[in-house]
């Protein structure tokens, strides 16, 4: 059984910037892309990157976790696009997050720049990412090069592939084996300049948003 894609995420990002009084341009600005991104994002024409993801879900006051969640979406946005994996996900309920998820229970998010999350759990009332990260040939974590940053404690550990950490002002190689951590507060960023998809785990611990 395939993993189980996720509802765009633009879905959940608008019902947040609506429930905030934000405009595209106001949201836009803080985050420091274009209005037409957003909307695009939005829509579910264009994914954001790691990093526009995680300055987009700050900006709203949002965990990146809650994006995995889109059950209530569904119903309140009335997006064609929504109608498939979450909504089928919560109709069944032999299928639920944890403490067990099989291969074919996990939730993906394709974002942009060659880069996949797959959900690898997820208990309730924290705001915790535990993922399975694929950097595909040529992925990054930030489609313009720019270095990230953001709320919480950041834990790696990489089983297959190559993948390049820039930190602050250094730069890594993780080879299969290899563990980071760090506060994702230090700017950083991810890139696979290699033949093959850099895959491994990864757990992001943020305060809880309000």
């Amino acid at each position: 059984m395939s993993p189980a894609p996720v509802p765009s995420v633009g879905v959940r990002i608008r019902q947040a910037r609506l429930e905030r009084g934000l405009g595209l341009r106001a949201l836009a600005r803080e985050v420091g892309v274009s209005a037409s991104l957003v909307s695009q994002i939005e829509t579910g024409k264009s994914q954001p990157s790691v990093s526009t993801l995680y300055a987009i879900t700050t900006a709203l006051g949002i965990s990146v976790e809650s994006l995995f969640e889109g059950r209530e979406t569904a119903a309140a946005v009335g997006s064609a696009t929504v109608v498939h994996a979450l909504a089928a996900f919560a109709a069944d309920p032999g299928r639920r997050i944890g403490p067990l998820v099989t291969p074919g229970e996990r939730e993906v998010l394709e974002l942009d720049s060659g880069v996949v999350w797959e959900r690898l759990g997820h208990v309730p009332g924290t705001d915790v990412d535990f993922l399975l990260v694929t950097y595909r040939p040529g992925g990054s974590s930030s489609g313009a090069g720019g270095l990230m940053r953001h709320a919480g404690t950041e834990y790696g550990y990489l089983t297959s592939g190559e993948l390049v950490l820039t930190l602050g002002f250094d730069e890594q190689v993780l080879r299969p084996g290899d563990a980071v951590s760090f506060e994702s507060t230090t700017p950083h960023r991810y890139r696979n300049d290699g033949a093959e998809p850099a895959v491994g785990v990864w757990f992001v611990s943020s305060p809880t948003v309000r």
